[in-house]
């Protein structure tokens, strides 16, 4: 078989799994591939083995790869391929594991780096001078958990010992959910911006919540309030909550997560002013990208393919 392994941008995929008993010829992208190379890159293999959604696969991309007859995904939902154009095609796609802990504890760590401005102590520090103006402990601060999944219920069992008070919205969220949580259940997701001093993201993107927090929405938070984003770009319109930044009607942003991946180098959210100063705290998409979720995903992608190899697909997503 003709193997690729897709946008393995740190090499771990040769560290953490043995690709050679599967009898094939793998080949390994450590760059993203061009869009408009994708399908006369991707044209002669028969596995596809990705990493998350870096490398979308939709209805057209998959007609135009005749040779393809499995694919691998790190975690069991990727909402970036196209499973009708697949299953239409008799194309097997197989899911890995996954690790909620590591993303929950980024958010958990960005909340502490926002409200402490540690980054604008950090930059005064390594540009030559002291102490930049102090942050807040979270202790009495409200947490406002916007998603109170797998992921949001997470970061309410990791913020609960810094003695804050947490409030959670979502468009489904019963009280019952938040009571089990141990939350309070906001009523609007407005009514939560108002209250939060910082507001953390762990929703699933989808067309009810790409630009759900918009310039209204910013503007009905804290000026001195932080907001978090380690669920997906899009959720947040990106040029309104640079502008609330720069006109100090926000406090800090913290983001993981962005429209486009990997971030350009001309993006506008790399402005140095606002990095500078700690109002703007940027990560490269490193929520799930901790060694062990690394071993743990890049080793079951090779199971997957060993097992289909085998003629026992493994871990087979419907």
């Amino acid at each position: 078989m003709k193997i690729a392994v897709l946008d393995d941008y740190l090499g771990y995929s040769a560290r953490f799994a043995d690709w050679g008993d599967l009898g094939g010829d793998v080949t390994v992208f450590h760059a993203p591939i061009p869009a408009g190379e994708l399908a006369a890159t991707l044209a002669p293999y028969e596995v596809l083995c990705v990493m998350r959604e870096r490398t979308p696969l939709p209805a057209e991309l998959i007609a135009a790869l005749p040779n393809l007859r499995l694919i691998v995904t790190t975690g069991m939902r990727n909402l970036s391929i196209d499973m009708a154009a697949a299953r239409a095609r008799g194309i097997t796609v197989c899911g890995t594991a996954s690790r909620a802990a590591a993303t929950a504890h980024l958010a958990m760590t960005l909340i502490l780096l926002a409200t402490r401005n540690l980054v604008g102590n950090i930059n005064a520090l390594a540009q030559g001078g002291w102490q930049a103006p102090a942050g807040r402990d979270l202790e009495g601060l409200t947490l406002g958990l916007i998603g109170l999944g797998r992921l949001g219920a997470d970061v309410a069992a990791l913020a609960r010992p810094f003695g804050v008070k947490m409030i959670a919205w979502s468009q489904n969220l019963t009280d019952a959910r938040a009571a089990e949580v141990g939350v309070t259940r906001a009523d609007t997701l407005g009514a939560l911006l108002e209250q939060a001093d910082v507001a953390s993201i762990h929703l699933v993107l989808s067309e009810r919540t790409t630009g759900l927090i918009g310039a209204q929405e910013l503007a009905r938070m804290k000026t001195d309030a932080s907001l978090v984003n380690t669920s997906r770009g899009p959720i947040i319109d990106r040029d309104s909550l640079l502008a609330a930044l720069r006109a100090d009607r926000l406090g800090n942003a913290a983001i993981d997560v962005f429209e486009e991946e990997p971030l350009p180098a001309d993006s506008p959210w790399r402005d140095a002013g606002l990095i500078g100063s700690g109002k703007l705290i940027l990560t490269p998409h490193v929520g799930y990208g901790a060694l062990a979720t690394y071993e743990r995903m890049y080793r079951e992608t090779a199971d997957c393919v060993r097992a289909f190899a085998g003629g026992a697909p493994i871990r087979v997503i419907e």
